[in-house]
């Protein structure tokens, strides 16, 4: 009889570990799903900041390093390892502002902003950052689902039993959200 219910322990402590082991996969999925995502959209944002720079460039010729600027970080941004979450958000965090500049660059310039070009890489930029956004809320549930049971018992027995790993979040820095700041030549203080 005691046979039996040693069995029975056992094989209960069996399908709780291997319910918790999907549980585990399926975060980890989610997570990765919601990485993917992001990944997406910022792609998508920085194939539009060559057209974005291209056609204030033919406005505003002289404001030339805030144009260089962009670039660069763009440039930057699609080489951080993948994976590298931090880095990626530190990234993009600065192409943010630099895009920023871009778009109050734009304020100076009364012809540009009237621009259907623009208008319409405006408009699908806006789009780009709001789906960010939802991609980022997304990624961020995911990742703190999975962070949740990687270190709550007894699921953490079973993750770190087979390298079930915390994810880092995608966050922003304070600093990247800051007002980009403009200061435009010959321009009356």
């Amino acid at each position: 009889m005691t046979t039996w219910i040693v069995l029975a322990l056992v094989a209960a402590v069996v399908v709780y570990g291997a319910i918790l082991f999907n549980r585990l996969v399926k975060s980890r999925q989610m997570a990765a799903e919601g990485w993917s995502g992001i990944d997406v959209q910022l792609k998508r944002r920085a194939d539009l900041v060559p057209n974005l720079v291209s056609t204030v460039k033919g406005y505003a010729a002289h404001e030339r390093t805030v144009l260089e600027q962009a670039t660069a970080l763009r440039t930057a941004a699609t080489r951080v390892p993948e994976g590298d979450v931090a880095a990626r958000a530190a990234a993009e965090g600065k192409l943010t502002a630099a895009i920023g500049k871009l778009m109050a660059l734009a304020e100076a310039y009364p012809d540009l902003k009237a621009s259907d070009n623009f208008l319409d890489l405006q408009k699908q930029l806006a789009t780009i950052e709001d789906e960010i956004q939802m991609a980022r809320r997304y990624y961020n549930g995911a990742t703190r689902n999975l962070n949740v049971l990687v270190q709550s018992f007894p699921s953490n027995l079973v993750a770190g039993t087979f390298g079930f790993q915390q994810r880092a979040f995608f966050a922003v820095d304070d600093a990247d959200r800051a007002v980009p700041d403009v200061a435009f030549k010959g321009a009356a203080s």
